[in-house]
């Protein structure tokens, strides 16, 4: 009866490896992009190419209600108490969070995205849509106290980093040569759809 039990145990075992080793196949599949940061190669009907940051061929579909924003720069000046904005930071040595990018939103955005959570701008950047509640001005930027609904950070813009903020856009924008970022999703068939895409205007890259 033992010898029994044991040849019937080994089917069950070869099946839980074969299940453990789908699962991790599974797990271990890349992420899904969210994003594609490029050049636009061209525009055809509702279809766009863009050449990504890394070098891929992205083909998106433009979806009927696609939101085109244009970027531009401002001024660090620009960034007040009361501001609502989105800023891409990176820790310093010193535990600081040091902005890559801040883009002001206008006020018609306020409240979009609020929170921080971790983005793939840089390695261990993360992203925080708040209010500036308090700008110290220093010899060399501005530090910036920002609160969100649940918490809040102290960001470090230094003289040199990149100030945007969002202007009206449409599809018209889209063309060969504007850089973008477009936020994207995967379609059942596999392909890509675009619902809203910033495209930098006056040869600027979207920083964010």
């Amino acid at each position: 009866m033992p010898v029994q039990r044991a040849t019937f145990t080994r089917p069950l075992i070869a099946v839980a490896m074969v299940a453990v080793s789908t699962y991790c196949a599974f797990a271990q599949k890349a992420p899904v992009p969210t994003r594609v940061r490029g050049t636009i190669e061209s525009v055809n009907g509702d279809t766009m190419q863009v050449k990504s940051r890394s070098g891929e061929e992205v083909k998106l579909h433009l979806a009927s209600d696609v939101n085109v924003s244009g970027i531009t720069r401002i001024s660090l000046a620009d960034i007040k108490p009361g501001s609502f904005i989105g800023a891409t930071t990176v820790p310093g040595p010193d535990g600081s969070q040091n902005a890559v990018e801040v883009h002001v939103f206008p006020e018609s955005m306020r409240g979009t995205g609020e929170g921080s959570r971790p983005w793939d701008l840089k390695p261990n950047s993360s992203m925080t849509n708040a209010t500036v509640a308090e700008s110290v001005v220093g010899n060399d930027g501005h530090t910036l106290l920002v609160k969100y609904k649940d918490g809040e950070k102290k960001v470090f813009v230094a003289d040199n980093t990149t100030v945007v903020t969002f202007v009206p856009g449409d599809k018209s924008d889209l063309k060969a040569g504007a850089k973008v970022i477009a936020f994207m999703k995967q379609l059942p068939d596999g392909s890509f759809e675009t619902n809203r895409v910033s495209v930098g205007r006056d040869g600027l890259t979207p920083p964010m």
